[in-house]
């Protein structure tokens, strides 16, 4: 089955996201903010995607506060997790801000919040496992 990681600082967004994904797109999905977390089901091989939460308010990684583009450089930068997807996900939605984003940390796709269409927002997550 299918697994999504979701990082997200955010308990309803985690808990809207995980509906989403669970009972409309038949996923699995696992949970954290948690860096070290991230990295160990980054590794694990059983994760087949993340969706990275941009701004993360409680995160922190070898001592410092990191947040969601932080957090993909990291794994963009390590050869046992650089080719898994990364999408990141985040309110901030202003022109350019994509674009920015994707190229400062390398994630593989970008979604904004609020998630409207639920259906594009599965489809984002399951084309680009796919893809892999």
């Amino acid at each position: 089955m299918t697994t999504v990681l979701i990082v997200e600082d955010d308990p309803i967004n985690l808990r809207v996201f995980s509906k989403i994904l669970t009972k409309r797109g038949g996923l699995q999905v696992k949970g954290t903010e948690i860096v070290d977390e991230v990295l160990q089901y980054a590794q694990s091989g059983e994760i087949d995607v993340i969706l990275m939460d941009v701004s993360l308010a409680n995160s922190m990684y070898q001592g410092k506060p990191v947040d969601g583009i932080e957090i993909t450089k990291v794994l963009k930068n390590d050869p046992k997790t650089a080719n898994l997807p990364v999408i990141l996900v985040t309110a901030h939605a202003m022109e350019g801000d994509r674009e920015n984003f994707l190229k400062q940390s390398g994630a593989d796709g970008y979604i904004s919040k609020p998630v409207v269409d639920h259906e594009e927002f599965i489809q984002q997550i399951v084309s680009l496992i796919d893809k892999t």
